[in-house]
């Protein structure tokens, strides 16, 4: 009976304790791992998400980059970080490819998902000298020299790789394929003619574009970017694709997070997201915004990762 009552007694303590901890939550600065470099367009909606969480979350959120790996190793840190509530994570577009490339065993299933923030069509951007006016003069040269142009992007496997080599493919181009980690990093390759086209998320070129510095040949979506409406997308440009691969961007943290720590959590940001200020911060940087809830989002990567995996087996570049 002793026994029985100092374990009912435990068990009671247990879950006041339980309580107490999501009442109290956050009681102290979370940190948001982004795991790509600074100044990339996921470091950059990253940041315009949490720049006044003190608001909308209740303490400060404090990003840290860590990138390589092809954004395996942040998203491995966050995977693996203690699940308090404490640490969250943007997860991107490659945490699909990992599995079927064989670059790491790592998925969405080793995360609890918060809540996709984004989903971003590509562009296929060159130097404001570049001698390519068109995609249409961009492709006919790459059919005709097979190999010499070089495509810079953040990472093999990634959306805009997997964007451009589609594309290539459905029309008989050939392009030699350089990585990098991270957009901004591909940027600064095109802007030092260190690679002759960039691809990359529309909103990622949006300064330099505006500054005259480059010239987006088309936007690799069924439809025009709203925020860029006098870039054609690829079909206008005679160059159509049925099913444009499209990036994505999204917030989970480490799996076993409790329930109730999970529900603050996904509550304060979606807050967050929602406010006007983010709102107002993505439509002036281009970024295209799409929300989906924790199970919508489980959805959506579920089903992207079964067709991604027969693309990749197309193109073959899987393992």
């Amino acid at each position: 009976m002793v026994a029985c009552k100092t374990l009912i007694a435990g068990l009671s303590l247990s879950l006041v304790a339980g309580v107490a901890t999501a009442a109290d939550y956050p009681a102290k600065d979370v940190t948001l791992v982004v795991p790509w470099s600074a100044g990339g367009g996921t470091d950059t909606i990253a940041r315009s998400l949490v720049a006044e969480a003190k608001d909308c979350f209740g303490t400060n959120i404090n990003v840290v980059n860590k990138t390589g790996a092809i954004g395996a190793v942040g998203m491995g840190a966050t995977s693996a970080a203690r699940s308090d509530g404490y640490t969250i994570g943007l997860i991107t577009f490659n945490l699909s490819t990992y599995g079927p490339l064989g670059q790491a065993d790592l998925s969405y299933r080793d995360f609890d998902l918060i809540q996709m923030i984004n989903q971003s069509p590509g562009a296929i951007t060159v130097a404001a000298n570049s001698e390519w006016e068109t995609l249409d003069d961009l492709m006919l040269y790459s059919k005709e020299n097979p190999g010499v142009v070089t495509v810079g992007h953040a990472g093999t496997g990634g959306a805009w790789h997997l964007s451009a080599a589609t594309l290539a493919s459905e029309y008989g181009a050939s392009f030699n394929y350089v990585p990098f980690d991270g957009s901004a990093n591909v940027r600064t390759a095109l802007l030092g003619n260190h690679i002759a086209v960039a691809t990359t998320g529309i909103d990622e070129m949006k300064q330099l574009l505006e500054a005259g510095e480059v010239r987006v040949l088309a936007v690799n979506a069924l439809e025009r970017a709203e925020a860029f409406p006098d870039i054609p997308t690829v079909g206008e440009a005679g160059y159509g694709l049925e099913a444009p691969i499209y990036d994505w961007r999204g917030l989970a943290a480490p799996k076993g997070l409790k329930p109730e720590i999970k529900g603050e959590i996904i509550a304060r940001l979606k807050t967050c997201y929602e406010s006007g200020n983010f709102q107002d911060l993505a439509r002036e940087r281009g970024l295209p915004l799409v929300y989906k809830n924790p199970a919508e989002f489980e959805a959506f990567l579920a089903d992207l990762e079964t067709s991604l995996a027969a693309t990749i087996s197309e193109l073959g570049i899987g393992e």
